[in-house]
């Protein structure tokens, strides 16, 4: 399979040919926040500009770049990868209702934090979202208020999933160039307790200030006794399938067959009143899979454009490119962020010990997993900024919009996007994520 790197080797990619890239993510992170009038327009069109600025640079690579058409095969095969595995887990995750039964205290939503933090390695930070965050709501319905909302968002939408390639978009994205499955977890495993045991110490002494403040007869159930329940239990079953399909080999699109397949039967074979206590539907997932179309295609000239003078740009520091890395994931997609840092970190090791990548020819596995032996450093920081950094505003991942738009649903006053930024990410969290980067990298 050609790589990136070999095509771009072969012949220089302009910048500018990087403008749709630019132009496609700043219209996904400022489209939305737009007067009402502009906002409809680009919740009708979005698709049409997607495909459309895909189609631009698709077009471009089969006529005008050498090896361009082989670069554009791969690029969609790994789209094809990436949308399996986030559709899967969002259709079985769909299928899964939890109700917990009676008021959880503050150490029981600590608990409760750190279950759906483990969970979202298992089932991504958008399946453990949209499986937990209901019932977090309801069982917090008497003293619910926007920091629950916003600690959900940290934790489990987000640095929860640091783990393995499956907690989030961009480590799947790392996943398919190569690095293996379990790498992660050996090398951020203390970070990552580190990081999630601040945030929920944090959590705590808020959530424990306000509790005491409710009066125990508010706290008093008027309604009937809510019990536990755990409806959909056979999606389990689809959600080890897909699990287990991660680790298929890649010919004749095996791995993606079966988490298509396993997805098909968890969406038939679940109950119709699962999926209405979900509130479950395909338009966040239609979304992901319209942008991210556009942002796969148009990428390739970025990723070729680092792959080339990536070294120029002077990266030497872990700290580089974990903030480099986050300040671009905190305010766009954290997905094609990663990838264009870790093409950075991959020109930037060659331009330092070119010897160590002389017999990689072609394979951009091989030159992944170069990386990761001489440099490991490097891929830790771009990994960890990606995902941490997601949770700095509600457009730096997927799921922080649809946790958001489900508490304000449910009648949850939640922050507005600078709300959210001043009140809570800037004092709590951006402080917790320097420690890491200065401390713990």
């Amino acid at each position: 399979m050609t790589s990136v790197l070999a095509s771009v080797t072969a012949q220089e990619i302009p910048l500018w040919l990087c403008a749709p890239f630019a132009l496609l993510l700043l219209l996904i992170a400022v489209m939305p926040l737009t007067p009402h009038k502009l906002k409809h327009f680009w919740e009708r069109f979005y698709p049409l500009v997607s495909i459309g600025l895909g189609l631009v640079i698709a077009l471009h690579y089969v006529f005008r770049i050498e090896e361009g058409g082989g670069t554009l095969g791969h690029t969609m095969h790994e789209y094809f990868s990436f949308m399996a595995l986030i559709g899967s887990l969002y259709v079985v995750a769909g299928g899964i209702h939890i109700r917990v039964a009676g008021e959880l205290t503050p150490a029981g939503n600590v608990i409760y934090l750190l279950v759906g933090a483990v969970l979202a390695n298992f089932i991504g930070t958008t399946g453990a979202s949209m499986v937990m965050i209901r019932a977090f709501i309801h069982t917090n319905k008497v003293r619910i208020s926007a920091y629950h909302i916003v600690f959900f968002i940290f934790i489990v939408s987000n640095c929860g999933g640091a783990l393995t390639p499956i907690g989030d978009p961009p480590l799947f994205l790392g996943y398919l160039r190569g690095v293996p499955f379990f790498w992660l977890i050996e090398h951020v495993v203390g970070t990552w307790l580190f990081t999630i045991g601040a945030l929920l110490a944090i959590f705590y002494v808020i959530d424990r200030r306000c509790y005491m403040k409710i009066s125990a007869e508010r706290r008093v159930e008027i309604e009937e006794p809510d019990t536990w329940r755990f409806d959909g239990g056979a999606n389990v079953l689809f959600l080890g399938v897909i699990i287990g399909a991660v680790f298929l080999p890649e010919t004749y699109f095996l791995r993606e067959i079966v988490m298509l397949g396993a997805a098909a039967g968890s969406y038939y074979t679940t109950k119709k009143d699962v999926h209405e206590s979900n509130k479950f539907g395909f338009g966040p997932i239609k979304e992901v899979a319209f942008l991210f179309v556009g942002i796969f295609a148009t990428m390739m000239p970025a990723l070729g454009y680092l792959g080339q003078n990536g070294s120029k740009l002077g990266f030497t520091e872990p700290q580089e490119y974990y903030l480099g890395t986050g300040s671009l994931s905190a305010v766009l997609d954290n997905a094609p962020t990663y990838l264009n840092f870790l093409k950075l970190a991959e020109a930037n090791a060659i331009a330092m010990d070119p010897a160590a990548f002389s017999e990689v020819g072609d394979d951009e596995k091989a030159s992944v997993r170069v990386v990761l032996d001489k440099y490991p450093w490097m891929v830790v920081a771009v990994s960890l900024g990606a995902v941490f950094f997601g949770a700095m505003t509600y457009i730096g991942n997927g799921p922080n919009f649809m946790v958001k738009a489900i508490a304000e649903d449910a009648g949850v006053k939640v922050p507005t996007f600078l709300g959210y930024v001043f009140k809570f990410s800037l004092p709590i969290l951006l402080p917790i994520l320097l420690i890491v980067g200065f401390v713990c990298l």
